[in-house]
């Protein structure tokens, strides 16, 4: 079977040229959908599943143990994987997990959460060391120019994205197979959790989907259901599709459209009511790990004086305040917790190019900075870090 990288999503360095295609394509004609409202929006349900998915800002109760969402936890302490997005910075946290696993210290995680990138990751993550070569195969491959399917209709004018979204499509149905989504739903019934994001284009909210609820349904769509969610959140808006999800609500039939979790937010995790067990008296009892695929340093850049580079350099800046801010947020939460925190992200400058962003050179030097570090203990921070000394 040919394997190809396994990671389309963030485009940081292509991304500003969404920004171009979606003022084009706003005024364009494109196929109809049903019409529905907000109002039916917010109680829009999956046909056959139940609880399966929430928005990001729902407020949730505290409830039972046995609540889908909220990890059954041992004596151990629990601990949180939170991966982000970042496009072929992927690497970075396959770096990292391949080295975790070598030194095995790599905790059995309670819950993995994946973003874009980090949602493609989070499967083979959740799943533990066994999977690391599937991943260092998908992302060190030299086939990446195979994802590059050019829609030449206009050059996505008159399409919904630049590419036709194909070859993602096919990659996540290959290496997402019936086997890898019963283990899902064993390490589920398990108590485990794995969380992945997506962004509701329709209504502009964060959507969260229970992956092993999926998995354990036992529903033949189940496994179809999953590949559609994981390709929407690696599909950034203007250069892939995004994927229509159905949905019913009062008998009525509708297509929700669903894109990059990254539009959203970078990472996530889940709410301290979920995670920390009942009884539990000490927040402390919970670790939690979030790794950046990409720097959060200033990345110094001559920019062309030209309206593309320009765009995508602001592009690629806002995604990186974005990122910013989601840390700041969660430092502040877990110093505030006594929750244990560490975090990684790449504190180096990588050369790359925003018109090659699925450049090997660039996806096996992240992916080095990431095991070595990893590697020798060097990886983990206790607060963010935004600035290096000159």
């Amino acid at each position: 079977m040919r394997r190809v990288p396994f990671f389309v999503d963030g485009w940081s360095r292509l991304t500003g040229f969404c920004v171009v295609v979606t003022l084009v394509v706003s005024g364009c004609a494109a196929a109809n959908r049903p019409h529905y409202t907000v109002a039916e929006a917010g109680r829009a349900q999956i046909l056959g599943f139940e609880n399966i998915r929430a928005h990001a800002d729902d407020p949730r109760p505290v409830k039972s143990v046995h609540d889908p969402w909220r990890p059954v936890i041992g004596m151990n302490k629990p601990t949180m994987l939170a991966i982000s997005g970042g496009g072929a910075g992927g690497a970075f946290s396959v770096g990292v997990l391949s080295a975790w696993s070598e030194r095995a210290d790599r905790p059995t995680f309670d819950v993995v959460t994946g973003v874009s990138t980090g949602a493609l990751i989070a499967p083979f993550a959740f799943l533990g060391p066994g999977y690391d070569q599937q991943l260092r195969s998908l992302y060190l491959s030299d086939q990446a120019s195979s994802l590059v399917d050019i829609d030449w209709r206009g050059l996505g004018v008159f399409s919904p994205s630049l590419l036709r979204g194909d070859a993602l499509s096919h990659m996540v149905e290959e290496n997402i197979t019936g086997a890898v989504l019963s283990r899902i739903a064993h390490e589920h019934q398990a108590g485990r959790r794995l969380l992945v994001m997506t962004t509701n284009l329709d209504t502009q909210r964060a959507v969260v989907w229970n992956v092993g609820a999926i998995a354990s349904s036992g529903r033949a769509d189940a496994l179809p259901l999953v590949h559609q969610i994981l390709t929407a959140s690696a599909s950034v808006p203007g250069i892939l599709p995004p994927v229509s999800i159905k949905t019913v609500v009062d008998g009525k039939l509708i297509e929700e459209l669903h894109s990059d979790g990254g539009s959203s937010a970078q990472f996530f995790t889940l709410p301290e009511q979920l995670i920390v067990a009942p009884g539990r008296s000490r927040n402390e009892d919970l670790h939690i790990y979030v790794i950046i695929n990409n720097a959060l340093i200033p990345e110094f850049s001559m920019s062309p004086r030209k309206a593309l580079p320009i765009m995508a350099r602001a592009y690629a800046t806002l995604l990186k305040s974005q990122t910013k801010l989601g840390l700041i947020a969660i430092f502040n939460f877990a110093q505030r917790s006594d929750i244990d925190l560490d975090i990684a992200s790449i504190e180096e400058q990588v050369p790359y190019s925003m018109t090659d962003p699925l450049n090997e050179t660039y996806m096996r030097r992240v992916y080095g900075i990431g095991y070595q570090k990893a590697r020798d203990g060097r990886l983990w921070v206790k607060y963010p870090k935004f600035t290096v000394s000159p």
